[in-house]
């Protein structure tokens, strides 16, 4: 895979493995900006079009970065903290059980209290026991036996994410739905739904206007949307998930794990935004608590598991085996700098198999990196442009200070 981007990614889209990108840096200043939109899409008509930077993109995961800053505005309001007992907002989350096993004949879950009480802090971070059903095999035949899904059904958050706990709050780390529940933890407290507070509070203060949950139905927006296409016509985001769009199609509501359509354009705004610390969404001091690490010892060594398991690969974000690295408020957090990339504390996550997020306070640089994939989707291909992104977009950094003396 060639170091430079603009040849990885021509390379990509000329061999028909992807049908483009769109990859928008910037420093904190405002000063370095590298927007670059490539290739084409293809509409609904199955007419192609060039790829733009204002296209409307499926964010898939990256919508945790977005509930995580949403969660924490309402600590700052003094709606929620941090640290404290959820439930007398979240008495159906707070109810749950830790499953650790079926008896023999597999028909029972066998089920204990949790140690302790689930806090906000633990659903911005994965540990809080709440996993997605597909990584957990007890949790998987869990909803095989009490909550299958039917066909065409659609669930809220509490009914998605009804199972069991995986492990006691606090005491391990696994991906899932834990910022699913805090989206819906802020709308009993703010009495309106996820997708308005983060217009009003994220998206206006950064004069962004292409956002809007599953399903997209401004207009303007549709014409723009990069998953609605011949095969995706519902637009659900197949091709970001590798080819499947349940998570969307089974959604009600608005899903704060999953769930937003956004420009790319508009994405590295609140990038820049976090990056420059620069008060718009959030008070400099919160800003400055999400690039701490927030796990506990014992949750520590769960993500240290994590990472270390089959799936490790997808919860590393790019870094390698071996790189320090912890979690903050809104992504895996690198605790040591890497020679030439990414700097001490640097917040990183992505979204589905197709895109990737940085925001690298050290260095100050921020990016969002989103590949434009074609169905069925060569995920190798995907995961190896992701990675050319990431480290490219400091080689293009560099030389740019370099020229500025």
């Amino acid at each position: 895979m060639a170091n430079d981007m603009e040849t990885a990614f021509q390379a990509a889209i000329d061999a028909s493995k992807i049908n483009g990108a769109v990859i928008c840096a910037t420093d904190a200043e405002g000063n370095f900006v590298y927007d670059k939109a490539l290739g084409k899409r293809t509409l609904l008509s199955g007419e192609k079009i060039p790829q733009q930077l204002d296209d409307v993109l499926f964010l898939a995961s990256a919508t945790k970065l977005l509930t995580t800053i949403a969660a924490l505005q309402c600590v700052e309001d003094g709606l929620l903290t941090l640290t404290g007992d959820l439930s007398s907002i979240a008495p159906d989350l707070a109810s749950k059980q830790v499953i650790t096993g079926f008896s023999d004949d597999g028909e029972t879950p066998v089920l204990e209290p949790p140690h302790g009480p689930i806090t906000l802090e633990m659903l911005l971070t994965h540990s809080s026991g709440v996993v997605y059903d597909f990584i957990n095999p007890l949790v998987t035949q869990w909803n095989q036996k009490f909550a299958p899904l039917a066909e065409g059904q659609r669930r809220p958050v509490e009914e998605a994410f009804s199972f069991p706990l995986a492990f006691h709050p606090g005491e391990g780390w696994m991906y899932g739905g834990s910022l699913d529940w805090a989206g819906r933890i802020l709308e009993r407290v703010t009495a309106g739904t996820l997708g308005e507070h983060m217009q009003k509070r994220i998206f206006d203060p950064l004069r962004i206007n292409s956002a809007q949950f599953y399903p997209v139905t401004r207009e303007d927006l549709r014409e723009r949307l990069v998953d609605l296409n011949p095969d995706d016509p519902e637009a659900l985001g197949k091709v970001v998930l590798g080819g499947g769009g349940d998570p969307n199609k089974r959604s009600q509501g608005h899903f704060g794990g999953h769930g937003m359509f956004m420009a790319g354009e508009d994405y590295v705004k609140i990038l820049r935004s976090v990056l420059a610390n620069d008060g718009k969404v959030l008070k400099p001091a919160t800003v400055d608590d999400m690039f701490e690490h927030h796990l506990s010892p014992e949750a520590t060594e769960g993500h240290k598991a994590a990472l270390a398991s089959p799936m490790g690969v997808f919860f590393s974000v790019g870094t390698e085996p071996g790189t320090k690295v912890g979690h903050g408020l809104g992504g895996l957090l690198t605790l040591e700098d890497v020679d030439g990339w990414y700097g001490e504390r640097t917040l990183t996550w992505g979204g589905g198999l197709t895109l990737t997020w940085f925001i690298d306070r050290k260095n100050g640089l921020c990016g969002v990196g989103a590949v434009q994939g074609s169905l069925p989707l060569d995920g190798e291909v995907a995961a190896d442009l992701k990675q050319t992104f990431r480290h490219d977009i400091y080689r293009k950094h560099a030389a740019w200070k370099a020229q500025q003396w």
